[in-house]
């Protein structure tokens, strides 16, 4: 999908998706000492907001101008700030590279090419003892999970994820389980978690 789409997918006052944080992020990173943290391919901003709320210097990134709209707006009414940028996740590379102690990937979905790039370009924002947090609908999902892309060409598993992230020591790459509720009943669903760190170089 290309941010026309998304524009039209997030026209109108509610906001697609909730609110409140991603179960994984908070998980992952509600230990870690503050500093520089970058949302790439933010939405609608939920999860840049949280971080800030907690004391991160943030900058949320994404190619749709109306999802940042409505990010701008969540992060007033909690009354945080915010630096918003209007960039394609396969185009924004941060100037000057490694100075994110933080970068999150949160459910970014491309075709497998453009994939690489955007992962890289979030690799390679990750500063020396930083960390990198992917978290995205697995492949295995589309055929034993609930919700989510269905298109095979845009999904991927925890390898792929690692592949991807040349450079970085792997923390954790691994499948996780998500509670859904749905109007049937809790639903499941499948989801890729890999967590990178950039080692510091080891002075001679």
């Amino acid at each position: 999908m290309d941010s026309d789409a998304w524009n039209e997918r997030y026209a109108g006052d509610d906001l697609l998706w909730s609110a409140e944080p991603n179960r994984f992020l908070v998980a992952e990173v509600e230990a870690l000492p503050t500093g520089r943290a970058l949302d790439l391919a933010c939405g609608e901003g939920r999860n840049a907001v949280w971080l800030a709320e907690r004391g991160w210097d943030v900058t949320g990134v994404d190619f749709s101008n109306v999802g940042l709209d409505k990010a701008r707006r969540l992060a007033e009414a909690r009354v945080v700030s915010v630096h918003w940028e209007c960039a394609d996740a396969t185009e924004y590379t941060p100037a000057p590279e490694g100075s994110f102690d933080l970068v999150i990937v949160m459910y970014l979905h491309l075709p497998e090419a453009a994939r690489r790039i955007a992962f890289r370009h979030a690799a390679a924002a990750v500063a020396a003892g930083g960390t990198l947090l992917v978290v995205g609908h697995d492949i295995t999902n589309r055929d034993i999970g609930w919700g989510g892309p269905k298109d095979s060409a845009v999904l991927y598993g925890p390898d792929d994820v690692v592949a991807d992230l040349g450079g970085l020591e792997m923390v954790k790459a691994e499948r996780v389980r998500r509670p859904v509720p749905t109007d049937d009943g809790e639903k499941v669903a499948i989801d890729v978690l890999v967590r990178a760190t950039r080692t510091p170089q080891k002075r001679g």
